[in-house]
């Protein structure tokens, strides 16, 4: 097959479809298949090697086809490699004519070749077997090593390069006379009539259409072309400069000064046309035109920029009271701090310091409130250094931070701090620092007015400073940020900048008004049905008393007592009027607190201890009796204890021993049997009664006798109650035995020591276990244990006492519960 018939063929098999049903074919012998790449489409070149496509594996030539091996030893591209895998889609041999042929020799039988079908005339020489493809098998690669000869990305790309066919372009036509001339420009001119009426809109279109008209040197018809592109896109201001630059060009001068003045009436907003307009007029010298074209512009407001260029065009011929006339214009139509500045920079470059100073100062009038004013004081204050006016400069800064927010003044205070470190004193420098900081405090309470540690700080640097007016600012601003939620964890904080800012005004402003006012505005500010703070209630009272007014302090704290009631209120104020001898208004009040608080033991200590100091001991007992009656009480062991050593000063020792009974009633601690026996032994005994003399008398002896009887009586009642209801406390027991031994041998005579230590008992050290999360008792600890000698002869059946003991606990647990 020659090479013309080979790519005929491959391009045949990639653009004929495979048929519906094909004719039955006979496989050749697999030692007679060759499987051949698949050729590209396009042409190589035909100075190109195999060496410079090394991934490309070009078709052998063809020729009568042999066996697999001959070929395979004889062409290098059908070397088995471990980096080759065939293409998706092959052709094989035995699907060419030359293979048919030579399966045909092969012989007869199973491999004998049927005769091919009639050619398809709609294939050429081809028939259907011949287009059909067969795709092989996946090849599977054994050898997974790297090929010694790698493939970069840009010899892929040079030879990309090398393989690209040359632009094609026209030819070079050349014009010889004027009727070729006339029909190229006619050609031309239906080429750009058809394309702008098919695109209408697109103004390149016109523009090339009228360059070209231009190029001819046709100008009547490059205007009429651009005439006619302004009816369509009027309103595209580029379509205008194109114009007015070709008429510039051609040297039109009249026709683009209609041009330039049509597109600044009709797009008056396009500043590019303005200054392409006043530049034409300058290069035309036509300085007195420019001029009327820039009042034209200013007439509509331009920007600064615009203004700008006009006063340069003035100061370029020579024209300074022009330029300040348009300068007073300019601030006037723009009353900005870069327009002033810039107003007084050229006032100052002209040695006109006093008339620059004149617009700073109008400035500084004018823009107080602006924005950027910082900019503004900050150049204000650098041309005062300039002139070496620094008490000037000083005052300017000082006036722009007080006018100036802080949160808008941080390069001022930059400015401020360098000017004071270069011709400021150490109290200026202080100043300028303590400026600097109050900046700090400033940004931080802007970014987070709820912290009030913050405001703390603020106040403590201005408190510092000495300013009233600055101060008072900072508490109104502070006290201005609320808590958000009417909690009093969220007032803890900010309740103190009320109680300082009142402190500040009565000690340090010494405006009693005020701090009245102050704490006035706090009182109703508190949400007192929610919370309260008693620490305000005191203080706005105190400070009536330290006025000397009297009603106003029993006024608020009646007020905080019938609006919010607390302890702290109550005692307060019943300190007061103790204090001022009002005893009638005091027992109102301990009334009130009682009424209020009845399990509060100290209302009712306090009470009474104010009817004993009064020597009303009936309405004292009273007291105590209604105070223990109540039915819950915070520390009844306190009041218990007040209540019997009341009656023991008052020599009532039936009324002492009725209260510790009725107390026993109550519980059977240790500490009561003890305080009892206690009360027993020394009931009666006066200060002369431990006397030489009194030791002999016979009556002292009796009472002695009694007291040390009375006294053992309530220990065997103690030990009786531990040993039969409250046999698991041991230790109790054991140091009640102590107490009894101690007491025995204070007796002295009378005392009985045997007695107690028959009863004392053994301690033996035991180990019990510990229980654990999961119940088990793998620990153990170490213990005292007691061992009485009433439980040594009742060991045998002590396990059946302490279950009898349990039952009968538990019985009346039960009995409590019903």
């Amino acid at each position: 097959i020659s090479s013309f018939q080979h790519e005929h063929l491959n391009y045949v098999l990639q653009i004929t479809p495979r048929p519906a049903k094909t004719e039955p074919q006979i496989e050749p012998s697999r030692s007679a298949s060759l499987d051949l790449p698949r050729p590209s489409r396009r042409r190589p070149p035909p100075n190109s090697s195999p060496s410079s496509a090394p991934l490309r594996h070009r078709a052998p030539p063809r020729r009568r086809p042999r066996v697999q091996a001959d070929l395979k030893s004889n062409h290098p591209s059908l070397a088995p490699s471990s980096h080759y895998s065939p293409p998706p889609k092959t052709l094989t041999l035995a699907q060419t004519p030359a293979a048919m042929a030579l399966t045909t020799r092969g012989g007869g039988g199973a491999d004998q070749a049927q005769p091919p079908p009639a050619p398809d005339a709609s294939l050429g020489f081809l028939t259907k077997r011949d287009t059909e493809v067969k795709l092989p098998r996946a090849t599977r690669v054994k050898n997974k090593t790297p090929a010694g000869v790698q493939i970069t990305a840009e010899q892929i790309l040079r030879e990309a390069r090398e393989r690209q066919e040359p632009e094609i372009r026209p030819p070079k036509q050349k014009i010889t006379d004027v009727h070729e001339l006339a029909d190229y420009r006619l050609r031309e001119r239906k080429r750009f009539e058809d394309l702008i009426r098919r695109v209408r809109w697109s103004v390149s279109a016109w523009v090339k259409y009228a360059k070209w008209e231009e190029g001819q040197k046709d100008f009547a018809r490059a205007r009429s072309v651009y005439e006619r592109a302004l009816d369509v896109a009027h309103r595209d201001h580029t379509l205008w400069l194109k114009y007015a630059e070709f008429e510039m060009r051609n040297r039109y001068v009249n026709h683009a000064r209609n041009v330039w003045d049509r597109a600044v009436s009709l797009l008056p907003r396009i500043d590019q046309l303005w200054y392409k307009y006043i530049h034409m007029e300058e290069l035309l010298g036509a300085v007195a035109n420019a001029r009327q074209v820039f009042e034209r512009w200013m007439g509509w407001r331009p920007d600064i920029a615009g203004w700008n260029s006009y006063i340069k065009f003035e100061l370029r011929y020579g024209e300074v009271e022009r330029a300040r006339a348009i300068y007073e214009r300019f601030v006037a139509e723009h009353p900005r701090p870069d327009t002033f500045i810039r107003y007084a920079k050229f006032e100052m470059k002209r040695g006109e310091v006093e008339r620059a100073r004149r617009v700073y100062e109008r400035a500084a009038d004018l823009l107080v409130d602006d924005e950027d004013a910082e900019v503004l004081f900050v150049a204000f204050a650098e041309f005062e250094e300039k002139c070496r006016e620094v008490e000037r400069a000083r005052a300017i800064y000082k006036y722009a931070l007080d006018r100036v927010p802080k949160g808008r003044a941080e390069d001022l205070y930059r400015k401020f701090l360098a000017f004071e470190k270069q011709f400021g004193d150490r109290e200026g420098i202080e100043d300028a620092i303590v400026g600097k900081r109050r900046f700090q405090y400033e940004d931080e309470v802007r970014k987070n007015p709820l912290n009030y540690d913050s405001w703390f700080d603020y106040i403590r640097l201005e408190e510092s400073v000495g300013n009233k007016d600055r101060i008072r600012d900072v508490y109104e601003r502070s006290i201005a940020n609320v808590p958000p939620a009417e909690e009093k964890r969220y007032w803890q904080r900010y309740i103190y900048l009320w109680i300082n800012y009142a402190l500040y005004e009565e000690l340090d402003a010494q405006d009693m008004e005020r701090t009245r006012e102050v704490y006035r505005e706090c009182l109703k500010l508190i949400p007192h049905k929610k919370f309260t703070f008693a620490k305000l209630w005191l203080m706005a009272a105190q400070f009536e008393i330290r006025q000397k007014n009297i009603k106003a302090a029993r006024q608020i704290l009646g007020n905080a007592i019938g609006m919010a009631p607390k302890g702290k209120i109550f005692k307060k104020y019943i300190e007061i009027e103790l204090y001022l001898g009002n005893f009638d208004r005091c027992r109102t009040l301990y009334e009130k607190y009682i009424e209020w608080s009845p399990a509060n033991c100290y209302a009712w200590r306090k009470y009474a201890e104010l009817e004993k100091n009064l020597s009303e001991t009936d309405r004292a007992r009273s007291i105590y009796e209604l105070a223990i009656a109540q039915p819950a009480l915070d520390t009844p062991e306190v009041l218990w204890k007040e209540y019997l050593q009341f009656e023991i000063d008052e020599d009532e020792f039936d009324r002492a021993r009725e209260l510790y009974e009725r107390l026993l009633d109550r519980t059977k601690h240790l500490k009561v049997w003890i305080s009892f026996a206690e009360f027993e032994a020394s009931a009666g005994l006066g200060e002369d009664d431990g006397s030489e003399e009194n030791k002999n008398d016979v009556g002292y002896q009796e009472q002695q006798a009694e007291r040390v009887r009375r006294c053992r009586a309530v220990f065997e009642r103690a030990f009786d109650y531990f040993r039969t209801n409250a046999a698991e406390l041991k230790e109790e027991r054991a140091m009640l035995l102590e107490e009894w031994l101690k007491k025995e041998l204070s007796f002295g005579d009378l005392g009985d020591v045997t007695l107690v230590q028959k009863k004392a008992p053994r301690k033996v050290k035991r180990k019990r276990p510990l229980p654990t999360d999961d119940g088990s008792s793998i620990a153990y600890e170490e213990y005292i244990d007691y061992i009485f000698p009433d439980e040594v002869t009742l060991a045998p059946n002590l396990k059946i006492l302490e279950a009898a003991y349990k039952w009968k606990k538990q019985k009346a647990n039960d009995t409590e519960d019903d």
